[in-house]
């Protein structure tokens, strides 16, 4: 017990935050979005205040959307003070495998039966065709 008091004297206490990671575009780096509610000093309404945080994220473990634990720490650069304490809760990964799309396009082109320009339709390729033909080169 002594030992555990004495371990938390020379660490001193870490301010905590708990907040959704919003970006992982930079190395090693996640901002971190802390939401907190409070009441309007004049109107005493239920406010929701919002405030970005940079965190150091060593093994680049978090990722868009997981709920994170971030812990104070010394300055790490110009605008990162906090770390990575723990990721609490992953993100849901939603989306589809690209090779599933590339499928779904091969089986509608076979069904159709036509060779088809990628993004362009056959109304785009009628009018284009018109247009050309109708184009005398004077401008307008």
């Amino acid at each position: 017990m002594a030992s555990a008091e004495q371990e938390q004297r020379k660490t001193g206490h870490k301010n905590e935050k708990i907040g959704e990671v919003v970006s992982t575009k930079m190395a090693k780096t996640i901002v971190v979005e802390v939401t907190r509610r409070s009441a309007h000093p004049v109107y005493k309404r239920i406010v929701t205040k919002r405030k970005k945080f940079y965190a150091h994220d060593e093994q680049g473990s978090a990722k868009v959307g997981d709920m994170v634990r971030i812990v104070e720490c010394r300055p790490l650069s110009r605008l990162k003070r906090w770390e990575l304490g723990s990721i609490m809760r992953r993100a849901v990964q939603v989306g589809v495998e690209r090779p599933a799309l590339e499928e779904s396009a091969v089986t509608r082109a076979e069904q159709t039966g036509k060779k088809k320009e990628p993004g362009i339709t056959e109304e785009f390729r009628e009018r284009r065709h018109d247009w050309d033909a109708n184009d005398s080169g004077g401008g307008r």
